[in-house]
């Protein structure tokens, strides 16, 4: 259900067995706001270029539907260098995320 309300989503499946190694989706308001929600890439060498791929093929899919649109992301902190790179800013004018983990 989650997937049939996002706006989109992108997967990385290693090619040789199939097997899912990234994942990403994003919501929206479709209009001034977007949201990334799930970003997880298969821990190992290559998980920082992997979140790097996710975050820039979601973010090109937003700008060409939603070009101006205020972006917005829930991470793991393994991926701050990637969305650094694509311009996010950690905790814009003082702005903090809360989270409250359910157990």
């Amino acid at each position: 259900m989650a997937l049939e309300k996002s706006l989109c989503h992108v997967s990385i499946f290693e090619e040789s067995s199939g097997k899912l190694s990234g994942f990403v989706r994003a919501t929206s308001d479709c209009g001034l706001n977007a949201n990334l929600w799930n970003l997880v890439a298969e821990p190992g060498d290559k998980q920082a270029e992997l979140l790097a791929v996710l975050v820039h093929r979601v973010l090109r899919v937003l700008r060409q539907d939603m070009p101006g649109c205020s972006v917005s992301v829930s991470a793991p902190s393994i991926a701050f260098q990637a969305l650094k790179a694509q311009g996010f800013l950690i905790d814009p004018s003082g702005i903090r995320a809360m989270g409250f983990r359910l157990r």
